[in-house]
């Protein structure tokens, strides 16, 4: 669901159906497997470990953590995104640290503990619990690890939703309603950035950004 090439409305489809044909119509020259600028800087400084990254769209952030060292299991509703981000992690002899799983978030996620538990812009055209998926997320991260959560906070010009509005930081992290006693928060702010559009145009976005450690 992350890094989603300008996606746009369904149409009468599956979320299954509109994902994977969104990741089939850029399996070219048009894949962007780039690192989201929020994720290298949060995690340049931290310990490798186990990692999931929720909606890994074209990969980006599974392989630079795989090549950072970190083992990383990297999750999409879509075969075809899957697919792609196996086989970079293969040319780049990172298969034994990249590992793909398919889920659709709002019935399932993979077992197991993580140090890190990224969501970049788990934002999606369809309805789901998006609060409910991050607070299940965090459930699976091991005391010490950290929840890392990288939200729209405004509408890029090639955008197809315009109208679009977001909460802000603090709002999500009230919503997502984790104890106070058991969570650290580490981060919990806006920051700019300049983002690259489909055509290779350019703008000024805003990312809410997000995160909390587990304490025990």
């Amino acid at each position: 669901m992350t890094s989603a090439p300008s996606a746009m409305p369904p149409t009468g489809k599956s979320p299954t159906e509109f994902w994977s044909g969104l990741y089939e119509t850029v399996r070219g020259s048009a894949w962007n497997a780039s690192v989201n600028t929020r994720l290298a800087e949060f995690a340049a400084d931290l310990p490798p470990g186990s990692a999931l990254d929720l909606g890994c769209g074209q990969g980006g952030d599974a392989l630079w953590l795989a090549r950072h060292g970190w083992q990383v299991t990297a999750v999409d509703i879509a075969d075809a995104a899957l697919q792609r981000v196996a086989e970079q992690a293969a040319v780049e002899g990172l298969a034994d640290r990249v590992r793909t799983q398919r889920h659709d978030l709002s019935v399932s996620l993979p077992a197991g503990q993580y140090d890190l538990v990224s969501a970049h812009y788990l934002h999606t055209p369809f309805e789901f619990d998006r609060v409910g998926i991050l607070r299940e997320a965090a459930g699976l991260i091991r005391p010490g690890g950290v929840l890392l959560v990288v939200d729209h906070a405004s509408v890029a010009p090639w955008s197809w939703d315009q109208d679009a509005r977001f909460p802000a930081p603090a709002d999500t992290l009230a919503e997502i309603d984790l104890p106070c006693a058991d969570w650290e928060t580490l981060i919990c702010e806006a920051r700019r950035r300049t983002a690259t559009g489909p055509g290779g145009e350019t703008a000024e976005v805003t990312d809410n950004v997000m995160s909390v450690r587990r304490r025990r």
